[in-house]
């Protein structure tokens, strides 16, 4: 196939962003194009361009630090469009417009509340030192920590393999999702954008995100050719650990290359509480990449290489590690993404990537010895395709995922292992007047191999497992009128059980446990629900949800509360599978008091349960209800900002209550209540954006204990913290 002229195939979008007060230009806006995942910023005169657009209807967002966010739709027939856009100061972090085409119809939006992004002024309020943290005002969203640098998001209590977290898209490669000691490979700090995908969408990327998908986005690998060079600088640091960090981003464009650089560092100390300091928390990590594109009319192909180095450390624990446990953490990371755009009127465009991620970790005991050695080579490739209208439906993806594991652990009688996955998707959308749905079907099959089989091993016949199964998504949102809107999100997930899962046998002192695999274990599954509905007026909005996620097969690692007979300090934990149910609500809102100041405030609750058979005193078999372990509790926030010409100021309080529905041999942890204060101020110096966040957290110094928290026994949460944060755009 011959590539095809610019006429034939793509097309540019550009155009001018300005104030809808008083028509001056807003400058380094950020503009995404949704459907093809095309981003770009604006210049510091508001103009905009992204090239290589084939014929279709679109959404584009905007985002722009003190403005609403704006999503407006397109038409491209056979002629380039130029749009001009005007941006509405927000007083309001949650507010979105949808500009309507003239056909009065929603054609080429997301899907409402299955998607989420923290961007701009929330983006740089929250920003934490990992992606737990960053994430955690969020409602239904806690994080799980051992420490200062080990931290990892939970949605709705589920965590580890049930939410995937990328970069750009891509596979981070991590075992970040086995275990607390483990931390994710990606640092927040140089994000533009951090988006929560769920339902159908999900399914592109792997059909256990029953918890969702968390995608962090630095646009390393270019997919449109920028005007000219651009990016950002930033430098922070906090008082609670004396630490500092510094970030740069920079896209240079050459001719049809485009070079994007991203260098980052961060360094923190020992950990402080209103008690003291967390001994053994300090950090030191540094995330560098080089990404380079060459872009055409006929679609981009692009790499990058990347190495994220950190070593931090574990607080100490008597009952496994007195001294606590140093870590080092390598990872290399190979990318290949390239898009080619079709002449077709039914297919769009066609979509490759792959990833090579080496990644190696070593968990040093206080006598400088190495406990365990853990070593992981992921290869990812994914071949998908989008097109037009097909019948009935309006549009759509399908494709193909592949993925493969070699894994080694030394230190422990886990043996090496091997995992291959294959999987097919399809994800389709159609409008019907104000309905929207989208729906998707994923099959995979996992075939988990171990070295060498041993049908003698004390866990078990340590032998090869395959898993095959059909996943499925249902999503619809339906506009009511006067910006109210109802919803519902259907999945039935599956997840095969992980390597550590079935073969897993030894001490992980990291974390103070004996982790004993079961070789037998069968697929998890579930049937995640959800119904949700949402009002956007000029001046507020809100938001509520309900959820209720049913697994028929759930996978956990139980506390027996035995201890191990080669490590006596350490209790055996013993994966295993029940029936479990996790159900809650979400609710949110803000709305604006008087003139440019705003009260917000939002709520989430959610419970977990399982059923358990034992063997009672008079030896008949009882089944009882018990509470899964680490689930967050009820927590809700409130929020008072004043935000005006630049500034913005404020307050938020969190209120956490007790946990009594506690896992076996799980400790209560006590209610507590938090207050945070905030200021932020952005102005324009020629072609400059500065932007600048003073930040103190826990004002008051408050004792307390986060319950996801690994080591919530042994040490309280930070103290009383100051951080600041300034970021250059250019």
């Amino acid at each position: 196939m011959g590539m095809p002229t610019p006429e034939d195939a793509s097309f540019i979008i550009s155009g001018s962003i300005n104030s809808s007060e008083d028509g001056e230009s807003v400058s380094f806006s950020y503009v995404h194009l949704e459907e093809l995942n095309r981003s770009t910023t604006a210049d510091a005169n508001g103009f905009f361009e992204i090239k290589n657009v084939p014929k279709g209807k679109y959404t584009i967002s905007f985002h722009r630090i003190g403005y609403q966010t704006l999503k407006q739709f397109v038409e491209i027939d056979n002629a380039d469009v130029t749009l001009t856009i005007r941006l509405r100061v927000s007083t309001l972090s949650g507010e979105t417009i949808q500009v309507i085409g003239e056909n009065n119809e929603l054609t080429g939006a997301n899907l409402g509340h299955a998607s989420k992004s923290v961007s701009g002024s929330d983006l740089r309020r929250n920003l934490g030192t990992t992606l737990g943290s960053t994430l955690a005002n969020i409602p239904g969203i806690e994080q799980r920590t051992l420490g200062s640098a080990p931290s990892r998001p939970v949605i709705r209590g589920l965590g580890d393999e049930r939410i995937l977290i990328l970069q750009d898209g891509l596979s981070t490669g991590d075992i970040s999702d086995q275990t607390g000691d483990h931390s994710v490979t990606v640092d927040p700090i140089a994000s533009s954008e951090i988006e929560i995908a769920k339902g159908a969408a999900a399914l592109a990327y792997g059909a256990n995100a029953v918890g969702g998908v968390v995608n962090v986005v630095n646009n390393l690998i270019s997919t449109t050719l920028p005007s000219k060079t651009s990016g950002t600088l930033t430098l922070g640091g906090g008082t609670v650990d004396r630490g500092g960090s510094g970030a740069l981003n920079l896209s240079t464009p050459y001719k049809n290359f485009v070079v994007n650089t991203h260098l980052n560092g961060r360094l923190g100390g020992e950990t402080r509480t209103p008690e003291g300091v967390i001994e053994n928390t300090q950090y030191a990590t540094t995330n560098n990449a080089i990404g380079v594109s060459y872009v055409k009319d006929w679609g981009y192909i692009g790499g990058s290489l990347g190495h994220y180095i950190s070593d931090y450390g574990i607080p100490p624990d008597p009952r496994g590690h007195p001294s606590g446990v140093d870590l080092e953490m390598r990872k290399f990371t190979y990318a290949l993404k390239g898009e080619y755009i079709l002449r077709s009127s039914f297919i769009k465009t066609i979509e490759a990537d792959f990833i090579l991620n080496n990644y190696n970790h070593r968990e040093f005991e206080s006598s400088g010895s190495i406990g365990t050695d853990f070593g992981l080579v992921t290869s990812t490739a994914q071949l998908r395709a989008k097109h037009g209208k097909l019948g009935w439906l309006d549009h759509g993806t399908f494709g193909i995922w592949g993925e493969f594991e070699d894994y080694a652990v030394i230190g422990a009688q886990t043996p090496d292992a091997n995992s291959y996955k294959l999987a097919g998707y399809l994800i389709e959308e159609k409008q019907l007047g104000g309905l929207r749905l989208e729906g998707g079907l994923r099959f995979d099959f996992v075939r988990n191999t171990p070295v060498e089989d041993d049908p003698t091993s004390i866990i078990g016949d340590i032998r090869t497992r395959d898993y095959t199964a059909l996943s499925s998504s249902i999503s619809a949102i339906q506009q009511l009128g006067k910006g109210f809107s109802i919803g519902t999100i259907l999945m039935h997930s599956f997840r095969a059980p992980s390597l550590e899962e079935l073969y897993s046998e030894g001490p992980h002192l990291a974390t103070f446990t004996f982790e004993i695999g079961n070789p037998d274990l069968e697929a998890e599954r579930g049937f995640a629900k959800e119904l949700f509905t949402r009002w956007q007026g000029k001046d507020a909005f809100f938001e509520v949800a309900v959820f209720h996620n049913d697994f028929s097969n759930y996978l956990f690692a139980q506390n027996t509360g035995r201890r191990n007979n080669r490590f006596p300090t350490l209790n055996n934990f013993q994966f295993l599978s029940t029936e479990a149910l996790l159900y809650g609500f979400e609710v949110q809102g803000e709305t604006e008091l008087v003139n440019h100041l705003v009260l917000g405030a939002s709520a989430s609750f959610t419970i977990g349960e399982r059923d358990t058979t034992f063997t009672n005193a008079n030896g008949n078999q009882v089944t009882e209800t018990r509470s899964l372990p680490f689930i967050p509790p009820f927590k809700a926030n409130a929020s008072l900002t004043y935000n005006k010409d630049g500034l913005e100021i404020g307050s938020r309080f969190t209120y956490s209550a007790e946990q009594e529905r506690l896992g076996i041999f799980e400790s209560r942890t006590p209610e507590f209540f938090l207050v945070d204060v905030f200021a932020q101020y952005r102005f324009t110096a020629g072609s400059y954006l500065h932007t600048i966040s003073l930040r103190m957290d826990n004002v008051l110094n408050e004792e307390y204990i986060n319950h996801l928290s690994i080591i919530k026994d042994l040490n309280l949460e930070p103290g009383r913290n100051v951080s600041l944060l300034y970021r250059l755009y250019f």
